[in-house]
């Protein structure tokens, strides 16, 4: 079975960018079984993590759930990662949390990046922000991005 990790980025409650993940993630999950291939997914859900990431940041300790977001996307073959836009740039949430995330855990795996925002200019994150960030960590990201 192909295990998928879902990084939401959204900072509120509902969440557009939650919207967006859980929607490429069934959409992603349907193709996957068109090709007969069975398909699990696990949401990281940045938003109540905001603390532990900035303890991490500061101490260089992660804290046990923490720990278990880590663990998530390094058992993951595949990660959706969305992240709401601001100033044609990813959240600071979002961006601290692969700050902490141990190095080479994404190494060679395949990514999906996604951004939500107010208007088109905001679309500029996938390719400005998104791609070299995780070009940077080793992953394989998908060519097109969604938006």
């Amino acid at each position: 079975m192909t295990t998928l990790a879902v990084v939401s980025g959204g900072l509120h409650e509902p969440s557009s960018t939650r919207l967006l993940a859980d929607r490429i993630d069934g959409a992603v999950r349907a193709e996957l079984a068109r090709s007969n291939v069975s398909a699990s997914s696990s949401v990281i859900e940045l938003r109540p993590l905001g603390h532990s990431i900035m303890d991490a940041m500061l101490t260089g300790f992660a804290v046990p759930e923490l720990e278990a977001a880590f663990r998530t996307l390094r058992e993951a073959d595949g990660l959706i990662a969305v992240t709401p836009a601001f100033n044609a740039s990813f959240s600071g949430l979002f961006k601290s949390f692969f700050d902490v995330l141990p190095e080479e855990t994404l190494s060679g795996m395949p990514v999906l990046i996604a951004a939500t925002g107010g208007t088109e200019r905001h679309s500029l994150v996938l390719e400005h922000a998104l791609r070299p960030m995780f070009s940077y960590l080793h992953a394989i990201v998908s060519p097109p991005g969604v938006y």
